[in-house]
């Protein structure tokens, strides 16, 4: 199958290169800065699976016809994406990888349902420089049908050859676990709005409960909203619901153990990353969709809609926050004892 993969980030890298030393036909399409250091450089991997490069073809835009698109920019460069490369992939399987769960509507406005299947990703990957990336954990890949929920014997070819790079999961209800997915990046923000790792950031229990106040407050409004949630391989609902029905200290302490052994190497979650190579973050996306989700149903998400400015100030600003002034903007709305 000739693959074609959208978007030069983490975790785009990521999969087209263990695709690639799988012998797959795979080619990326990204930025010129990723072009220019992919074409000179190949590209450098390290971490869970060690130490290696790989050459691969890079373009900034597509340049033949493949048969499977993984398309792996943030939610809100899709549509830039998808115009620069309409031609080429009209056709294709057109494979989404994106945090949150609105890149498969937007990638409907311009393709046909049929060819759209979902996906989450449950590894982790930092972006360090152009052409140089940091595998940071493993984890599943999880598939489904967006607008063919229960339909999903087709997805079998598919399954095999992602595979070859992580385990691959086909899911009935990839919509459930979208959403209980966005709960595992939902603290990203926190990271994003101090610029530090999320190591040292998850290390401070105090911090801690912020990042429990984030989930109590995204848990009422999914169940005010009526969406069921749907357990992901390593990460179940019960993940969310124990911890938020805890004492405060007692789950902001559980939290802080488990983040601050994700990874060996330092990691910066996905909206960080963005925000440290001069982009925008796929924020509203993640935070920004339980208030999206409150506000369509009459409900509040105060401390997310909060967390969703102070990060838009940090990519704006170019300016990090300190904990006493993240502290200061968040207790005008939640009480962390």
């Amino acid at each position: 199958m000739r693959i074609g993969v959208i978007g030069s980030g983490a975790i785009g890298c990521l999969l087209a290169a263990y695709l690639k030393l799988e012998g797959q036909d795979v080619s990326l399409a990204g930025r010129s800065d990723s072009v220019e250091a992919i074409k000179s450089k190949g590209l450098q991997i390290s971490g869970v699976r060690g130490s290696f490069k790989v050459e691969i073809k890079i373009s900034e835009q597509l340049n033949y016809f493949p048969e499977l698109v993984i398309l792996a920019t943030k939610t809100q460069d899709i549509e830039r994406a998808l115009k620069d490369n309409l031609s080429l992939i009209r056709n294709a399987i057109i494979l989404t990888i994106q945090n949150g769960v609105q890149a498969d509507n937007i990638v409907a406005k311009y393709l046909p349902k049929k060819n759209i299947v979902s996906s989450i990703v449950m590894f982790g990957s930092t972006y360090l420089e152009p052409a140089k990336l940091v595998h940071n954990f493993e984890g599943s890949w999880i598939i489904g049908r967006p607008f063919a929920e229960g339909q999903q014997e087709d997805l079998s070819g598919l399954s095999r050859i992602l595979n070859k790079s992580f385990p691959v999961i086909v899911t009935e209800n990839i919509a459930g676990m979208k959403f209980l997915k966005i709960f595992a990046n939902a603290n990203n923000c926190l990271p994003a709005i101090l610029g530090r790792s999320m190591q040292e950031v998850f290390s401070d229990h105090d911090i801690s409960r912020i990042s429990i106040a984030i989930w109590k407050e995204a848990l009422e409004v999914i169940n005010h909203s009526g969406i069921e949630l749907v357990s992901l391989p390593g990460f179940p609902v019960e993940n969310v619901t124990k911890l938020t029905s805890l004492p405060i200290a007692q789950a902001a302490e559980i939290f802080s153990q488990t983040m601050k052994n994700l990874s060996k190497e330092p990691l910066y979650g996905s909206i960080l990353q963005s925000i440290m190579r001069g982009r925008s973050s796929e924020i509203d996306y993640i935070n920004g969709e339980f208030v999206r989700l409150a506000e369509k149903n009459n409900f509040s998400a105060d401390l997310n809609k909060v967390l969703v400015e102070m990060v838009h100030q940090v990519e704006e600003n170019k300016k990090f926050y300190s904990k006493a002034e993240l502290f200061e903007r968040i207790q005008k709305v939640v009480k962390l004892r």
